[in-house]
């Protein structure tokens, strides 16, 4: 199975508000999820996009945690409908919208090892701040002109019905959990049943649109 798409977590070290360069660096596959919005509650196949961020703070600091580069993600609905969230970011992140031929079968892990400028809002909510991808645009050309960095972080793209039970234990517990809840991973066999997956991918085409 690949995540073909059809017509918010960050790092401990939260990610500043502002516009910045970032890299997707994973695409997980959440599989079904109960949402509420304005007291209805659905269904929907959820995937999550994450980025590593470069550059610098307000202050001129580097944007990095302990370990790497600052990291924030996205958490969408797998759809690419026309009122969907996915699909406002993926065309103002390509430079244009689907045709309806793209928008009926397109496979997500196109966008892997892309880089972007994504925007990012802080919000509070219960005492505490958080970060959130407002938006993802393209990357002008005169900051390609300048070196795009390498980098960091390998390639991760996971779906939950195949993906290696080995790399689903190196995401976070909150988000392990969500994967398990959902009923594509719980009707999943033994891990004997799954070939690993690799992981990582090489040899990916840097031009947008995908």
């Amino acid at each position: 199975m690949s995540l073909i798409a059809s017509a918010s977590s960050s790092s401990f070290k939260q990610v500043p508000a502002g516009m910045h360069l970032a890299r997707c660096y994973r695409i997980i596959d959440l599989g079904t999820q109960t949402s509420e919005y304005q007291g209805q509650v659905r269904k929907l196949h959820k995937v999550m996009l994450g980025f590593e961020v470069h550059g610098e703070d307000s202050e001129g600091k580097p944007l990095r945690a302990e370990t790497g580069p600052m990291v924030i993600s996205k958490t969408y609905t797998l759809s690419l409908n026309e009122k969907a969230a996915l699909r406002a970011d993926l065309a103002a992140w390509r430079g244009r919208d689907f045709t309806i031929t793209e928008a009926k079968r397109f496979e997500l892990k196109n966008v892997l090892g892309h880089w972007a400028m994504i925007s990012v809002a802080t919000t509070e909510r219960d005492g505490k701040e958080y970060s959130n991808i407002n938006s993802v645009n393209p990357v002008p050309q005169y900051l390609k002109k300048l070196n795009i960095p390498d980098g960091e972080n390998a390639l991760v793209y996971w779906e939950v019905e195949t993906g290696d039970l080995q790399v689903l234990e190196t995401f976070g517990k909150g988000l392990q959990e969500k994967i398990r809840s959902s009923p594509e991973f719980q009707a999943r066999g033994t891990k004997e049943d799954y070939a690993k997956a690799s992981g990582a991918f090489a040899d990916l085409d840097e031009e947008i649109p995908f």
